[in-house]
């Protein structure tokens, strides 16, 4: 590890000293629950169908293995309904990045990529930036940690 990717995931693994509370619920789809709800309530269909983050309508949600999704349409909850894995983030809705560095990091909806149909969120700013300069390779190295971390609480890692 270089010393620029050491201080990242130090930076990574600080930020989840200060950010706020969340409630952990372990299924292969989404581990990442805050406020109650997947992606803190953001819709996560209209990221592919909007192109942005779009928060989501109690009057529109769903429970997809014992985790609330909200979405900003009927339309929206019916098509993740219809084949949620396409729709739900990658990593179970963890940091991509911080997974990448074989840590659980807790996201900001703003903070997200579509790479090869598949739904990347990151904690912050500075995350989101060391994914998109060379996101192959964070996924390659997320994906090969993700396995190993996926069921270990983020406190534990």
């Amino acid at each position: 590890m270089t010393l620029k990717s050491s201080a990242l995931a130090i930076g990574l693994a600080l930020s989840v000293l200060i950010v706020a509370p969340i409630t952990a619920i372990a299924d292969d789809i989404t581990n990442f629950v805050e406020d109650g709800y997947a992606i803190k309530g953001t819709d996560p269909v209209a990221y592919f169908v909007d192109g942005k983050p779009v928060p989501g309508k109690k009057e529109y949600s769903t429970q997809y293995q014992g985790v609330t999704w909200l979405f900003s349409s009927a339309e929206n909850r019916d098509k993740f309904q219809q084949d949620p894995a396409k729709y739900a983030p990658q990593y179970g809705g963890w940091c991509a990045t911080g997974v990448s560095f074989g840590l659980k990091i807790p996201i900001q909806p703003e903070q997200w990529k579509i790479v090869d149909g598949k739904l990347y969120l990151n904690a912050h700013a500075g995350a989101q930036r060391h994914f998109l300069k060379d996101p192959e390779a964070s996924i390659t190295r997320a994906n090969e940690n993700w396995p190993d971390i996926k069921h270990k609480p983020e406190e534990d890692l």
